[in-house]
């Protein structure tokens, strides 16, 4: 395990390496040049010249991503060239929307797929099996700013139950406001979630249902009950949690999507604005942040296969 665990360390970190690189060389390839967004129209080439000797954009690529790096190192993203406020302060202060938004969402998400994707599974023989996989693979096509605009409609313009966007201005200091301000874009990205949830539960239960392993058990005396929790289950939920910690990720990027459908303050809202108003630090920052948490996730759903079948480890020594 030990092993295992550094090797697998050391990839997190080549991985976040190259995702940094990849990032920077990718702005910079950008029509344009950071420093514009310091000046007015018709700058002259003087002034043009000295807003980049400011911000550093003059030097050579390889300075600037060394410099950039280093600041990393250190947990500083620069300033934004529109606020001149930091990078990483206004992260943070933006986190406390996203993170609730994407893990209560994932938490509805599999509190909806598991159940009905094992009841698809077990009940595939039944009419309404079929009927929950087709529904599961339509929900997998519908867009998730399409789901939360009809909510909108629904339960805030026809209802008028809950608020059809925004966040409360002290934030979670009036926790009942923010946790209302929340539900719809929690529902909407719970809903497209949970479609595709649905299908790997359903695909993962089914070949356990098969196994042979299952049918023992069950001639050994086992209710079906009783074999699935103590033998199909820990197999059914391997290939689950890769699915998880993979849909875990895309709900946390897609958080740009829903943010701006219910115009919630999040990491999403912020991107959007740093990409319109060519912010290259505010988009850099958003960037590494995200692209660092889907790889995290990405290593602890390893880590927790490993954990559920210690089988895994032994196929990888070998």
């Amino acid at each position: 395990m030990t092993r295992y665990l550094l090797r697998r360390t050391a990839i997190l970190i080549g991985s976040l390496f190259a995702a940094a690189v990849v990032l920077f060389v990718l702005l910079r390839l950008l029509p344009g040049d950071p420093a514009n967004a310091l000046l007015p129209v018709g700058a002259t080439p003087e002034q043009i010249a000295a807003a980049q000797r400011e911000l550093g954009t003059d030097a050579p690529l390889l300075s600037q991503f060394l410099t950039w790096l280093g600041n990393v190192f250190t947990l500083d993203l620069g300033n934004s060239l529109i606020s001149t406020l930091p990078v990483g302060d206004e992260i943070l202060a933006r986190l406390p929307v996203t993170i609730p938004l994407t893990l209560a969402a994932f938490v509805l998400a599999v509190l909806i797929a598991v159940p009905v994707g094992a009841l698809a599974a077990a009940r595939a023989d039944r009419w309404y099996g079929p009927v929950i996989n087709a529904v599961a693979q339509l929900g997998i096509a519908v867009p998730a700013f399409w789901v939360g605009l009809l909510l909108i409609t629904v339960f805030a313009l026809q209802l008028g139950v809950l608020p059809a966007g925004g966040f409360p201005p002290d934030g979670w200091a009036d926790p009942a406001a923010a946790i209302e301000a929340l539900v719809l874009p929690v529902v909407t990205v719970a809903l497209v979630m949970s479609a595709s949830l649905i299908r790997y539960v359903r695909s993962a239960t089914l070949d356990v249902l098969g196994a042979d392993y299952l049918r023992t058990a069950r001639a050994l005396g086992a209710t079906p009950a009783q074999a699935m929790w103590r033998h199909g289950l820990r197999n059914a939920a391997v290939p689950v949690i890769a699915v998880l910690a993979m849909e875990l990720a895309t709900t946390f990027l897609g958080a740009v999507v829903v943010e701006s459908v219910f115009a919630l303050p999040g990491l999403g809202s912020m991107l959007v604005r740093g990409i319109s108003q060519h912010d290259y630090p505010v988009i850099q920052g958003v960037m590494l942040v995200s692209t660092a948490t889907v790889l995290l996730v990405g290593f602890l759903g390893d880590l927790a296969q490993r954990l559920v079948d210690p089988r895994l480890l032994h196929r990888a020594a070998s």
